[in-house]
């Protein structure tokens, strides 16, 4: 059983910039392949960033360049650095973590274990 709890949302301006947590806690969670998925408002979830231990990262097209994700095995930590954000990013964000998905990292119904969100909000 893996526990993860999201941290760091907010509200930041169009071209600011925003870091989240997700601290997992949990027999052998650093083990668990990790991701960052996000769902807006009346929208479908997505897949956003992913990074495991010798594999990733994966980054969503919409957001390649502006995102950074990363992981602290130490700490059991995931974080998600947000730069130049955009409007269209605002969602509530949700860690996630799994095993033994492969190359499935952005199908969110793979991943067992989720945490309860984090709302960004990104005004114009």
């Amino acid at each position: 059983q893996v526990q993860l709890v999201e941290s760091g949302g907010g509200l930041a301006q169009a071209g600011g910039s925003l870091r989240l947590s997700c601290a997992a806690s949990g027999r052998a969670s650093g083990s668990y392949a990790m991701a960052w998925f996000r769902q807006g408002s009346e929208k479908e979830r997505e897949f956003v960033a992913t990074v495991s231990w010798g594999d990733g990262p994966y980054y969503a097209n919409s957001v390649k360049g502006r995102f950074t994700i990363s992981r602290d095995y130490n700490k059991n930590t995931m974080y998600l650095q947000m730069n130049s954000l955009k409007p269209e990013d605002t969602a509530a964000y949700y860690c996630a973590a799994a095993r033994g998905i492969g190359s499935s990292w952005a199908d969110g119904d793979k991943y067992n274990y989720w945490g309860q969100g984090t709302q960004v909000t990104v005004s114009s």
